[in-house]
């Protein structure tokens, strides 16, 4: 269990001094600076782990002291200063709610969703956004024994499709395991990738939002990350060996199709995000947010430690 132990005693007074906090066993300090919390271009927003708020920091310098909002997430997402906050809903029945917010992170609207939160994302302009749930709350590692529920939610004509799993599948008749995830949009507020499964098996998908209707475009590929020029795709491969986490990172050419295999050989359960078209960032359970080189070169290094969902504000 974190013990979150404020050393400084928040640094009365509010002169903009920095804070420290230890977590953990292992005592580790990692410096809180006092300052708004906002959607300003160039700052790397996640979830700090020992709180469960959002935080962020100067993407020029991802390991320095953060600013903590009240603001509490299991995962955030930002795009076109807005953000997308998906979160448990409090009250006398379990559930999620996605809290939209603005640029300083204030509450706009909400949707309560069934299950418990797993994976959130806006178009880039923020029109369009998804989320996905666990039904019961099983992870991917257990194939075949979990449920999910993705919806899409179209801000501006208010359309909902609360459950996509009504999509028709290009070259498939529709089966009662099938399993949608990790949506991630195109340019045009239309088109989007995502995961589906189905007789155990995972597939990479194009969907169209208006025509409820998707192509499988390969096997063995979950959680895709669309990168910013829209020309590749990121996604989590299962490779063989034992583990909680059995996946390798890779990234989708979508005009060879030809598949690259990234530097991180850590197992990634995480639907990772694009800094720019050349890096990618993600979270590794226990040990913070890293980024690697999306070409397969180079070697992945820690960008922020103590925290999870990361989200880079642009522009």
């Amino acid at each position: 269990m974190r013990i979150l132990v404020v050393v400084a005693a928040v640094i009365a007074l509010g002169l903009g001094a920095t804070a420290y906090a230890l977590r953990g066993p292992d005592e580790v300090s990692v410096a809180v600076e006092q300052g708004p919390v906002e959607l300003a271009a160039g700052r790397l927003f996640f979830v700090d782990d020992a709180s469960g708020k959002v935080a962020s920091v100067p993407l020029s310098d991802p390991a320095g002291p953060r600013r903590v909002s009240p603001l509490s997430c299991k995962r955030f997402y930002t795009a076109a200063k807005q953000g997308l906050c998906l979160a448990d809903r409090t009250g006398p029945f379990p559930g999620a709610v996605s809290i939209f917010v603005d640029q300083s992170l204030k509450e706009t609207s909400h949707v309560d969703v069934a299950g418990v939160p797993n994976r959130a994302k806006l178009s880039p302009d923020g029109r369009m956004a998804s989320w996905t749930t666990f039904v019961t709350g099983d992870s991917y590692s257990q194939t075949g024994a979990f449920s999910t529920r993705t919806g899409i939610y179209d801000r501006e004509t208010l359309l909902y499709q609360s459950n996509i799993e009504g999509t028709r599948i290009e070259g498939m008749k529709r089966a009662e395991d099938m399993n949608f995830w990790g949506v991630t949009f195109t340019e045009d507020d239309r088109t989007y990738f995502a995961t589906m499964s189905t007789a155990g098996k995972t597939y990479l998908i194009k969907g169209d939002v208006e025509e409820v209707f998707a192509k499988p475009l390969r096997e063995n590929a979950e959680c895709p990350s669309l990168s910013p020029d829209g020309k590749r795709v990121a996604f989590k491969k299962r490779v063989p060996g034992d583990g909680a986490r059995p996946w390798r990172e890779h990234v989708l050419d979508l005009t060879t199709m030809v598949e690259t295999p990234l530097a991180e050989t850590r197992g990634i359960d995480d639907q990772v995000v694009w800094l720019d078209n050349d890096t990618i960032a993600y979270g590794l359970p226990g040990e913070g947010i890293w980024a690697v080189q999306a070409n397969g070169e180079g070697a992945p290094r820690q960008l922020v430690p103590h925290a999870s969902s990361p989200s880079l504000a642009i522009g």
